[in-house]
């Protein structure tokens, strides 16, 4: 069935929507825009320099506040559930034990792997937290002005150095072997046309922060004891008890919550925090930012209040305008599944972006879920609801991204549908989640998920590693090792909890590699797709079918997807677009497309998506 634009739908412009008049909306950087952006988690990327890897001092400090015995390194090709002995030993369960594994990941192994990621084809770089940290994550920061000193070159000289200096005095501040090797990959990235975006943890710190170990010792005495949330204090006169308590992040005591006003960070932490912008935005103070990261990823930033993030903006706009800065504004309520609108922080007054966590269930629940599969038109409308809720420019520069440290894997998503998004997605009793290997149906829905991240207004992120096959759950199983070429990897044949589970090859997958590269080509050698408008033409949800056109100036191309097992043929009237052609080429699959005065013909094959342009004759 033929159907015109005018029958379907209200289209959507991305240049021009009913928010381009807003006054507020500041300019965003162009180049994030057409930024095809890869999330690192640094301790699990490479291990490029076995001579850094941590020691067990080096993870002290960090939950799970336990120094086990025998304590070594994770084999890096290891069966990511299998347990080592030192594992076995502590008589704890999987998920306990994997807060104090470390594989050694590095800045080495990013500086070694920096061909790999330009011959990928991304052009932006968000890097989980590096600040110096006990923890494998590393969002639990003892200090913000150094790089984790197991991510250079010299762990123990990074110490000596750190015993000179007064962590509160920026002056006395040195750079440390880690810090100039971060400084080093920073000018390797920028040489290759690579942007590098950090991530800042300012609502919390780590229980081993410098200054929250000064309250711990000097208590009501310490000089920073007004940073930080303290409900009450030891009594001296209770040896044996301790009446020490904090607020820390959701409880957790390991991440005590820095003290706000209605300004956000009190005074002294938050001069702290602009000498970090400084630090790490312009590193020689010269006052030619080349040398810094290009922007910021906050994390938890909703939880910080609005008025800090409008100066931190200034900070890092007075530095370099061409920054970035993305926020994670998430869940407004997970329990209820309900995300944010985050419109207040894309005013134009805080961030240029926030991770389009939106975007990623909408697609979830459209081209993943089953039973629970919503309509065609119904994730049309999700797609518009963002466009409408944010300004053209920050909805340009929006992360859309599928899966995070913070998710399971866009693999694992499509093993097991019908289930909230970031919601009961490990293998635990009850959760009923198959932890196995995706088979060739689930992975061309994977392929067609990627085509749709490059096809559709925002920035698309990809999250290491799943170009090259890998899958997992929910933290941490969403954090395995990186998959390389060089490397032979053992099957994964254990399960967390002893079910039964099939022998699943770990291998790069360089079909996966090549569709994604592809897919990542077309979009960078069609501005269409990153800076043009966008106006659905064709939306079926008996069939499951969608088509839009995207367009820039004289550049169009039309996007068709079949979101079903079975083959299927769609007629394409693209007649309302004044388009006359006879002749339309897929640039997906490479083929031509023959039709009659705007009107085609095409079978597209389960799960799949086209790109077409116009033959100019």
């Amino acid at each position: 069935m033929i159907k015109s634009v005018a029958s379907i739908f209200l289209c959507l412009s991305l240049l021009a929507c009913e928010k381009s008049a807003s006054p507020t909306a500041d300019r965003v950087p162009a180049w994030a825009k057409e930024a095809v952006w890869y999330q690192i988690f640094p301790e699990r990327f490479r291990n490029g320099d076995t001579g850094n890897d941590p020691t067990v001092q080096d993870i002290s400090g960090g939950w799970p506040f336990f120094e086990p015995k025998a304590w070594q390194i994770q084999p890096w090709t290891s069966d990511w559930y299998k347990l080592q002995p030192w594992e076995k030993n502590t008589g704890r369960d999987f998920y306990w034990e994997n807060g104090l594994r470390r594989y050694g990941g590095d800045l080495q192994g990013v500086l070694d792997k920096l061909d790999y990621l330009q011959e990928f084809g991304i052009t932006a770089i968000y890097f989980n937290p590096l600040f110096e940290s006990p923890s494998l994550h590393k969002y639990d920061a003892a200090m913000y002005h150094h790089i984790d000193n197991n991510f250079g070159p010299d762990p123990e000289g990074d110490r000596a150095i750190w015993a000179k200096e007064n962590p509160a005095d920026p002056t006395t501040w040195q750079w440390t072997a880690a810090d100039r090797l971060f400084l080093k990959l920073l000018d390797e990235c920028h040489a290759r046309g690579i942007k590098v975006i950090i991530d800042g943890v300012f609502n919390h710190v780590g229980n081993t922060f410098w200054a929250f170990e000064d309250v711990i010792k000097k208590q009501q005495a310490s000089v920073y004891k007004d940073w930080f949330i303290i409900n009450s204090w030891d009594d001296p006169a209770t040896a044996d008890t301790v009446e020490f308590d904090y607020a820390g992040w959701y409880g957790v005591r390991s991440l005590p919550e820095i003290r706000e006003d209605e300004n956000g960070l009190v005074g002294g932490i938050r001069e702290h925090v602009h000498a970090i912008v400084r630090r790490w935005m312009d590193p020689n103070g010269d006052g030619d930012p080349i040398d810094g990261i290009d922007g910021w990823r906050l994390d938890v930033a909703e939880m910080v209040k609005l008025n800090f993030w409008r100066e931190f903006r200034s900070w890092v706009k007075t530095i370099n305008p061409d920054a970035y800065i993305t926020g994670e504004v998430w869940w407004e309520d997970w329990r209820q599944n309900k995300m944010f609108d985050a419109a207040p922080w894309l005013a134009g007054d805080a961030f240029d972006a926030v991770m389009n966590y939106r975007f990623a269930a909408a697609i979830k629940q459209f081209v993943i879920d089953d039973k629970t599969q919503i309509s065609a038109t119904e994730f049309v409308e999700k797609l518009q609801a963002v466009q409408r809720d944010y300004h053209p420019e920050n909805f340009a520069v929006l992360q859309n991204l599928m899966d995070s440290h913070d998710v399971d894997r866009l693999a694992s998503q499509i093993v097991n549908p019908d289930r909230w998004y970031d919601h009961d997605a490990r293998p635990e009793p009850g959760n009923n989640y198959d932890v196995r290997k995706p088979n060739a149906i689930e992975r061309e829905k994977q392929k067609m998920i990627v085509g749709l991240q490059m096809a559709l207004p925002g920035a698309p992120m990809i999250y290491y590693g799943d170009e090259a096959g890998m899958w997992g759950g929910d933290d941490p199983d969403c954090r395995k090792p990186m998959v390389w070429r060089d490397m032979q990897y053992d099957a994964e044949k254990m399960h967390p909890y002893g079910r039964p589970r099939p022998a699943d090859a770990v291998a790069f997958d360089e079909t996966l590699f090549a569709w994604y590269q592809h897919m990542i080509r077309l979009r960078k050698q069609n501005p269409a797709l990153s800076l043009g408008r966008i106006d659905y033409f064709l939306v079926d949800s008996d069939r499951a079918i969608i088509g839009f056109r995207r367009s820039y100036e004289k550049s169009e191309l039309f996007v068709v997807l079949n979101n079903r097992a079975v083959e299927q043929r769609i007629d394409l009237d693209l007649r309302d677009f004044a388009l006359s052609a006879t002749e339309l080429r897929n640039l997906v699959s490479r083929t031509q497309l023959n039709g009659e005065d705007g009107v085609f013909e095409v079978n597209m094959s389960p799960y799949t998506i086209a790109v077409f342009e116009r033959i100019v004759q």
